[in-house]
């Protein structure tokens, strides 16, 4: 039986980070292969940036408006042309009689609704395990019911680590049990194979008796999130000078949940604030940081102006704005820092995308891993599993067309989270319509 390591917020001090866990000598080459099969650095990211400014002006793609830093709504980027904007006009009433597939080319279905089951799902579908090198490091399990929990954990998910979110409602059920046997994690640089989020009962943690685990824990969100922080500073060995804050209230979930796909992707942490409030963990966290830039997440309606003004004072604050979830997330997933190179800039064709409905934000957690590996793509959302004009005006902007050949790209890809109850058929036939590449001439395939 091996030992179960468990710790606390109350028994981390701020001088772990002086000295961070040295990696064992023989676990390190696996974990040198597993950074070739996921996440880039933020020097990757710039290099990529730079290679999209080859094909496109940087003042055309980056250029921030006066108040958030979002790209240019109304300019479409897929080399040059603008496309249709609009819902179909002529819809097929019979598209589903007979249908026997969830997926269809350009769009990948999670099918399941059940949060668990969806979890199990998805790390199926990110991480196959046939081997050792698409097998993860660490499985992290998360609380169900405690998303401000699930989703700080997602800093986790990027290396050393590399591993799924499954969640436990309470307790672990036989599926997630088969899928960490199925799994097989290697362990991260400390050999952990399993961290425990949250409070799990110990009649639950000793199904787990035979695998190397990890219990973090913490009276509140804001104290978990900085606790978070802290362990992944401890296991990479360095603090992510740049943080991202959002409000961990009710009401503001589906606007802090955007977040959840750029912590899995890059080192950047997701740290609390109420509307009105910082807590003090959170102050605790960011007075680490020698020169921290502080991205909030969320109108003022979630983090007032008077938190803004608080937080300049441990560093330089930028706001990502929208007026509701569907406009924020595409804010999000267009956003780009040429400072700092923070944010996915994602404003031309060539990307994954994931979307998920408001009326079941559950999937988003367990669902955010592909962003950190496969497409790296971030998480739109979709009001109550509808099309909106956002969403249409955000998919016609990264419509892929093509000069020549259609086998030269770009291509998009879209991954639906949960089932036809969730997202209809028809959306998705849509969304995949909107991402399939079209000739540059406006003749559909150009004869191809």
């Amino acid at each position: 039986m091996k030992k179960a390591k468990f710790l606390a917020a109350a028994i981390l001090t701020t001088g772990v980070l002086a000295a961070a866990c040295a990696p064992q000598e023989d676990q390190q080459d696996n974990m040198d292969d597993d950074m070739e099969q996921g996440d880039m650095d933020h020097e990757d990211m710039d290099e990529h940036h730079e290679d999209m400014d080859e094909h496109h002006d940087e003042d055309e793609h980056h250029e921030e408006d006066s108040d958030n830093g979002h790209h240019d709504d109304d300019e479409h980027h897929s080399n040059g042309e603008e496309h249709d904007a609009s819902p179909p006009g002529n819809m097929n009433d019979n598209a589903r009689e007979g249908l026997q597939v969830e997926n269809t080319k350009n769009v990948t279905r999670i099918s399941e609704d059940n949060p668990v089951a969806f979890s199990v799902l998805a790390s199926q579908t990110i991480w196959p395990a046939t081997h050792e090198e698409n097998q993860p490091g660490t499985v992290i399990l998360a609380p169900l019911d405690q998303w401000q929990y699930s989703l700080a954990s997602l800093t986790l998910v990027h290396h050393p680590n590399d591993g799924p979110v499954l969640y436990y409602d309470e307790s672990l059920t036989e599926e997630v049990m088969d899928e960490i046997n199925r799994l097989q994690p290697k362990g991260n640089s400390e050999g952990i194979e399993v961290m425990v989020m949250g409070d799990l009962s110990e009649d639950e943690m000793d199904k787990l008796d035979s695998y190397e685990l990890e219990h973090l824990t913490a009276e509140d969100p804001a104290s978990f999130a900085a606790l978070i922080d802290e362990h992944y500073a401890e296991l990479t060995g360095s603090l992510p000078e740049n943080v991202i804050v959002g409000s961990m209230e009710d009401d503001a979930r589906l606007m802090t949940s955007v977040a959840g796909d750029w912590i899995s992707h890059m080192d950047e942490p997701l740290l609390y604030v109420e509307s009105d409030d910082i807590p003090e963990a959170t102050v605790e966290a960011l007075e680490k940081r020698e020169d921290a830039v502080i991205y909030i997440v969320g109108s003022e309606n979630e983090v007032s102006g008077t938190v803004e003004e608080d937080l300049s004072s441990y560093g330089e604050v930028k706001r990502i704005d929208g007026d509701n979830p569907v406009d924020l997330s595409i804010a999000f997933a267009s956003y780009y820092d040429e400072d700092t190179g923070f944010g996915w800039g994602i404003d031309e064709p060539g990307h994954g995308l994931t979307f998920a409905s408001t009326s079941s934000p559950d999937l988003a957690v367990p669902g955010s891993p592909l962003a950190h590996l496969g497409k790296h793509a971030p998480m739109i959302w979709l009001e109550d599993g509808e099309l909106n004009e956002s969403v249409y005006e955000y998919l016609a902007e990264l419509k892929p067309t093509f000069e020549n050949d259609p086998t030269e790209g770009p291509y998009n890809h879209g991954y639906l989270f949960g089932s036809e109850e969730l997202i209809d058929f028809y959306v998705q036939g849509i969304i995949d319509e909107r991402m399939e590449i079209v000739s540059a001439s406006g003749d559909d395939h150009g004869g191809h």
